[in-house]
């Protein structure tokens, strides 16, 4: 039985795709679920038009995700955070923090597509790769520099200035 997807569906295909199943998968799974409608001429000349509108749109929105993953590629975002005087961190620097830093650059990033190359969040000072997600395959490439606010310092002369007197 041939159907039209309405929604991505894993191990079977991508929303608007026409794809072959089993009958009994179709008429008592997907198409009551509203995963899928049943693969008709009219259905698919409805979704051919619906697919030729959606290309000119979709054309718009990469052109406008490329421009914006340009603006970030390559870009080393400093990040200063509170830390121990051995580099670690109190807390961690995640998505969120990333996501701030770019915004200051004046490009706006969801935290949730940014990640950091091999770990969820960041615990020591350092440059880690990083990734940002700005349309289904463009994507942006930077780096994350984690350094030390200058607290530690302070407190650690702090400390040692009253045991020199």
């Amino acid at each position: 039985m041939e159907i039209i997807l309405k929604q991505d569906i894993a191990n079977l295909g991508h929303k608007d795709d026409i794809v072959k199943v089993k009958n009994g998968y179709a008429v008592n799974y997907l198409i009551p679920q509203g995963m899928a409608i049943l693969a008709t001429e009219s259905a698919k000349k409805v979704l051919a038009e619906n697919i030729r509108q959606r290309a000119h749109k979709e054309a718009k929105i990469r052109e406008e995700a490329s421009a914006l993953a340009a603006k970030v590629n390559g870009l080393t975002v400093k990040i200063t955070a509170k830390m121990s005087s051995k580099g670690k961190i109190f807390g961690s620097v995640g998505n969120i923090q990333i996501a701030e830093a770019i915004a200051a650059l004046g490009v706006e990033v969801d935290r949730r597509n940014i990640s950091i190359v091999g770990m969820d969040s960041i615990k020591e000072a350092g440059i880690y790769d990083a990734t940002a997600k700005f349309y289904k395959d463009i994507k942006a490439e930077f780096k994350v520099e984690v350094v030390g606010d200058g607290t530690e310092a302070a407190e650690e002369t702090a400390a040692e200035a009253p045991a020199a007197e």
